[in-house]
């Protein structure tokens, strides 16, 4: 295991300056700390942004790019990069919708789900058997599933009525803010990935191929086996994430959510995972989901035009990325 993926595992590391210190070198420290600045100085700055029903839009917000950045993650940590989980969860949730008004909705929520091994597993062994760069192949897939999707509903939409594929919209209120199901599933997904990447061997395994590929096949780690399974679990997280965009808005559309592999990458990249792959983790990209929505709703409840959201945005993850070739840059010398 080597330096760069023992240092995501912050659990493994040895304690040199007590547990404060630990946590401003960790991968989340940056994130968190943007999130927190950017709530408070949108709740100073504006009378609206702190209200139980504002926290709880935020929240809702969040979950559908939140639970696809979370899968993102995953082959971000391998090197790779996933620009078509957007069109394969959009593919999943119209199947379902389709499925669902001519018959049984659980029956319709299995087929979206293999729907999406299939997809997650076809991208796995393109990647992984025939070496193809991730980028390429993805973006092909890309192409072929927003045709499928228009294709298979004639660009027709399908309204959802039944009550298993709109629950995750509802839920408790917990202080006057309502907490969907549909966000406790994402934090729920997030835990268990994040036990999954720092506490298992399939984890270890999953940032030494993501830190160095050729190191770790001499390891003996089977590494076209590592990234198949990491492409096949993105893919169950993108049966979740139909399922919350169901719920989130109860129409399978076909044309729905068009930007949302770029919005799931910059959620992954904001929060602390290296482009380069081997170092990050879900954890920070539950942060940087939210630091997204935070911002976007903050600037509108300020009263600023979209297109200056866009613009913070994008500077964030140039930052983000400079900081993470920097620190690289210097663990290289």
């Amino acid at each position: 295991m080597t330096n760069t993926a023992d240092a995501a595992l912050l659990e493994k590391e040895e304690d040199h300056g007590g547990p404060l210190r630990t946590f401003i070198g960790s991968q989340i420290a940056g994130p968190l700390a943007a999130l927190i600045l950017a709530i408070v100085v949108f709740g100073v700055t504006t009378s609206t942004f702190l209200n139980a029903d504002n926290l709880s839009l935020i929240a809702t917000q969040s979950v559908v790019v939140g639970t696809l950045a979370l899968g993102q993650t995953l082959i971000i940590l391998t090197a790779g990069i996933d620009l078509a989980n957007g069109a394969i969860m959009v593919l999943a949730a119209v199947v379902i919708g389709k499925l669902a008004t001519d018959g049984n909705a659980l029956w319709a929520l299995v087929v979206g789900t293999l729907v999406c091994l299939v997809m997650g597993g076809l991208n796995g062994v393109l990647i992984s058997r025939f070496s193809l760069p991730p980028f390429i192949v993805t973006l092909g897939v890309l192409s072929v599933l927003t045709a499928a999707a228009r294709l298979y509903t004639d660009s027709q939409s399908y309204p959802i009525s039944s009550d298993l594929l709109t629950i995750l919209n509802d839920g408790p209120t917990v202080g006057g803010i309502s907490i969907t199901y549909g966000v406790l599933l994402w934090i729920a997904l997030t835990a268990v990935l994040g036990y999954a990447l720092t506490q298992t061997a399939w984890g270890v395994r999953v940032y030494a191929v993501g830190d160095n590929r050729a190191a770790a096949a001499l390891t003996g780690i089977k590494v076209r086996r590592v990234l198949l399974s990491v492409y096949l679990t993105a893919a169950v997280v993108y049966a979740f994430a139909a399922w919350q965009a169901l719920g989130r808005t109860p129409t399978a559309d076909p044309s729905g959510y068009s930007t949302a592999n770029l919005d799931s990458i910059t959620a992954v990249v904001i929060g602390g995972t290296s482009l380069f792959g081997g170092r990050g983790g879900v954890v920070g990209t539950f942060i940087g989901a939210l630091i997204v929505t935070v911002l976007a709703n903050g600037l509108t409840q300020a009263g600023i035009d979209s297109l200056y959201q866009q613009v913070a945005t994008g500077i964030l993850v140039v930052i983000a990325v400079a900081v993470d070739h920097f620190v690289r840059t210097r663990q290289t010398r």
